[in-house]
């Protein structure tokens, strides 16, 4: 039984062995090359950002580099189990080029992955081949203790003279066995260290894109703060149903029984009476079910649940008043809590439109891209929306906080004012 446990740990440790040294070369000659080419592209256009042309590349070159540091990651956490943290800041919401560049230049991570693109193409491509190295040339020293030395020493014009393997010099068949025992200890310590060389160029990885302290900090500061306002938000908005219910439907109901208990006493002495508060329980009851109805709908819209997102923002445009278009451009449905947060959130952006805005059409347009659900709100109002303290804007702005959302608003005076909301999910 201890025989056969060596035999299968052993053969479990080449195979890792071996996969290490796969894994390595694919780091070096598939992805290696990858690193080159986003540094040497980002140099470029963080270099012409000066001419305006930069301006326009480096975020789309920015998002190709943070998508290689996420692939790293992703293999760090396959191939060796090793768990690198993600701390980038939302992407702008704003079309203006501009903004964009500058916030994303502002976002530390940006920074940390451009050094760790630097060190990765010297460093990391030296960790990567460890494990290769360690592998495959000891296959050298049995290839010359098989005869290679010939080939190796011989020449047409004559002798080559030793050939070094290692520090063994290679010039017969007696020092090719002894390259081949260097060969031998060699793979010992290859069935060894490959593994941990592996783990080297993930951990030197893990050095450079992992986030500070202090930006773990400053993130958990902010998460903080949004699930409070969530909190908050929750219970005002239980408050409000609580009122909804006390001061409407509740108090018709209320009176409905009255009337009912007064029908009672009426029906034999005064018919018509009877009849009369009869039509007016029902009217009370009528309206004490739209009420309801209304009031579940401000909770979570049926047709949000039924039939997701898009069709629910096409029904709450057929109720406004003015004349509104929606593109929706949506392969999947996010989870629910994010369809709840951004359908409340473009409701609260149109009633705002309809009531401040004096503006005759309205667009929406929401699409699904790398990764983040972004929707987009236009009016051709009179501007001047601002997401200062006590604006409505600034409550969407809250609720997208939730999800790590975030708010862009372009409103110049005199129109038209555009609100751009994203919103990082995966779509189902």
């Amino acid at each position: 039984m201890n025989t056969k446990t060596k035999r299968r740990d052993g053969g479990s440790r080449a195979r890792e062995t071996v996969l290490a040294a796969v894994r390595g070369l694919v780091l070096a000659v598939a992805v290696w090359p990858w690193t080159v080419a986003c540094y040497v592209l980002a140099l470029l256009s963080l270099a012409l950002i000066p001419l305006g042309i930069g301006v326009l590349t480096t975020p789309w070159i920015l998002t190709w580099v943070r998508a290689l540091a996420d692939n790293r990651r992703e293999l760090a956490r396959r191939w060796c189990g090793t768990s690198i943290p993600s701390a980038y800041r939302p992407r702008p919401g704003t079309a203006n080029p501009w903004k964009r560049t500058y916030a994303l230049l502002q976002d530390p991570a940006t920074w940390r992955d451009l050094r760790w693109l630097q060190v990765d193409m010297v460093a990391g491509l030296v960790t990567a081949l460890l494990p290769v190295v360690l592998v495959l040339y000891p296959l050298e020293g049995f290839a010359l203790a098989a005869g290679l030395w010939r080939t190796m020493t011989a020449g047409p014009y004559g002798e080559y003279g030793p050939y070094w393997y290692g520090f063994v010099p290679v010039s017969d068949q007696t020092t090719a066995f002894a390259a081949a025992a260097l060969a031998v200890l060699l793979l010992v310590v290859a069935d060894r260290y490959a593994v941990s060389a592996l783990r080297l160029h993930f951990r030197l990885t893990g050095a450079l894109l992992a986030p500070s302290q202090a930006e773990l900090a400053e993130r958990v500061r902010v998460l903080t703060e949004t699930r409070r306002d969530a909190v908050d938000t929750s219970a005002a908005e239980l408050r409000r149903i609580e009122r909804d219910l006390h001061d409407g439907a509740q108090a018709r109901l209320v009176a409905m029984g009255m009337d009912l208990g007064t029908v009672e006493v009426l029906v034999d002495k005064d018919p018509e009476k009877a009849k009369q508060l009869l039509a007016q329980a029902r009217q009370s009851s009528a309206e004490a079910l739209a009420e309801l109805r209304d009031l579940v709908r401000g909770i979570h819209p049926p047709v949000l649940a039924e039939r997701g997102l898009g069709d629910a923002v096409k029904a709450l445009a057929l109720r406004l008043p003015i004349a509104t278009e929606v593109a929706v451009d949506l392969p999947g449905r996010a989870e629910a809590p994010v369809e709840s947060a951004a359908y409340f959130a473009v409701s609260e952006v149109l009633t705002n439109a309809v009531k401040h805005s004096g503006a005759e059409r309205v667009w929406v347009d929401l699409h699904h891209t790398d990764g983040h659900l972004r929707i987009c709100v236009t009016d051709n109002g009179r501007g001047g929306a601002v997401t200062g303290a006590g604006s409505g804007l600034a409550g969407v702005e809250r609720r997208l906080g939730t999800f790590d959302g975030v708010l862009a608003v372009s409103s110049p005076a005199g129109g038209p004012t555009m609100v751009t909301m994203e919103i990082p999910c995966a779509l189902s």
